[in-house]
Order: structure tokens, then sequence, then C-alpha cells
């Protein structure tokens, strides 16, 4: 099972090491998420990141920087529902759903699946493990599903066994590293080093 990590919304200090060691130790794709950010910020972010990794980074806004710094593709949300008229490459999306699931997954190389767990209370949100079961019984949860939400060490291994064919981790690995005070970013990739031991 794949492991995507969608970046904190705000830019810091040591982003770029993090993500580059994140990288090295076996992550999958990064989504690259800067809402209401300029794009030079992320054009600056990108150009610090090794180039052969650039491949495998998925951008969420100013999408002619899949172009400029030959990125896997880009990712359509609420915010950027459109791909350009012009594009071609990987697009995924985000689905809130399994109704919008069913909709929209044949026309895209993944989707998002979300919201998967409460991240106060670690249970379901809104769907029931019957829903997955049923939902990856019909193949409607199959490897160009990504579930996102709530991910943790303690229910990674759930997601799997749904038939999912990845986990999409945020807020639960950058909590792990705090910018102002942590004198290194040790824990953070620890923590994500359990986590892609437990995907794979």
């Amino acid at each position: 099972m794949k492991l995507i990590a969608i970046t904190s919304p705000t830019f810091f200090i040591e982003e770029d090491k993090i993500i580059t060691v994140l990288f090295e130790e076996g992550l999958d794709i990064l989504h690259l998420r800067k809402p209401e950010t300029s794009a030079m910020y992320s054009e600056r972010l990108l150009t610090l990141i090794p180039e052969k990794y650039h491949k495998r980074i998925v951008t969420h806004e100013h999408f002619y920087l899949k172009e400029e710094f030959k990125l896997m593709g880009i990712h359509l949300n609420s915010r950027n529902p459109k791909e350009p008229h012009d594009y071609a490459g990987h697009i995924s999306c985000s689905c809130r759903s399994l109704n919008e699931l069913e909709r929209k997954k044949h026309f895209y190389d993944y989707v998002f699946l979300r919201p998967m767990y409460s991240t106060e209370t670690g249970l379901f949100t809104d769907y029931t493990a019957e829903d997955l079961r049923k939902a990856a019984k019909e193949k409607l949860i199959d490897t160009s599903v990504m579930a996102f939400g709530g991910i943790t060490p303690e229910n990674i291994l759930e997601v799997k066994d749904f038939g999912f064919g990845g986990a999409v981790v945020m807020n639960n690995l950058w909590d792990k590293f705090d910018s102002c005070s942590d004198i290194d970013y040790v824990r953070l990739i620890q923590h994500f080093k359990m986590l892609k031991e437990m995907a794979d």
C-alpha cells in the first residue's frame, strides 16, 4: 500500500530537509498543498528538494509548477476544481462520499476518499466499517483509492485491510515536529518509518 504525505499548509525552515529525508525513507508521493500562498514560495521549496524526487510530487495549486519542475501531476479540490484546458498528465482529486467516489474515480489516476477517521476520537467519521467492506467488495474501493483523514499507526492496518491503494497522512505526521522549539526532526522521521513499515 502506498504512503502519501500532504505538506503542512504553511512553509517553515527545515521543510525541504524533512521532505528529502521522507523520500529517502520511502515516501511514495508528496502532495504539495499550500493554500492561499504565493507561488514563489512553492518554487523556492521545490528548488531545495533534489530533482530526482520531483517526479513524485503532486501540486494542489499553481498548476504551472507541474511543467516547470517536471512534477508528477496536479490535484483537484474545491479551491481548484478544474485542470487547465490544455493540461495533459496525471490528475488526482478528493472525494467526500462514496457516491462522489463512484461518480468520479474513473476519470482520475487516483482519488482521495475523505474524511476517514476523526482526529479527535480516532473513530470513523462519515463511513462505517460495513460501508467500506461493501465498497471494497463491489470494487469501488481499490488500488486507485487512497484513504485520507485521521490516519495513524493505530488504524493504518485497518485501512490496508479494507483494500485501499494507499494511506494519506498530514496532521498526524507534521504534529510530530514543532518548528519553533524542536532542535531536530528525529521524532517525525521515526513516526513516518513506523507508518511506512505498517503500510508495506
